[in-house]
C-alpha cells in the first residue's frame, strides 16, 4: 500500500465529517484528484478506501472521465489520419 494513500485515507476519515452532506461528493473528486496527480496507484486508491462509497463514486467517476478523454483523443487520430489522405492527393 502506497503511504501517500493511507495517510489520505486516515485524513478524509477525520475530516469528511466537518464537510456538509451535499459538498462530499466534490471533496471526495478532488481528493481522488489529488491522489491521481501525484502518481498514486489507482488499485491502491481501492483498496485503501474500500469502504468509503464518497471515494468510490469519486474514483470510478474520475476513471470514466479519463475514459471519455482518452476516447475523444482517439476519435480526434482517426479524424486526422482521415484528413491527411485528403492532403496527399
Amino acid at each position: 500500500m502506497n503511504e501517500a494513500v493511507a495517510v489520505a485515507s486516515e485524513m478524509w476519515s477525520e475530516l469528511k465529517r466537518y464537510v456538509n452532506t451535499v459538498d462530499r461528493d466534490e471533496a471526495a473528486e478532488t481528493v481522488v484528484a489529488i491522489l491521481i496527480d501525484n502518481d498514486c496507484d489507482v488499485d491502491d486508491i481501492k483498496d485503501t478506501f474500500k469502504g468509503d462509497a464518497d471515494i468510490k463514486r469519486a474514483l470510478t467517476a474520475y476513471l470514466d472521465n479519463d475514459k471519455s478523454y482518452e476516447d475523444e483523443d482517439d476519435e480526434d487520430v482517426e479524424e486526422e489520419d482521415h484528413h491527411a489522405d485528403d492532403w496527399e492527393n
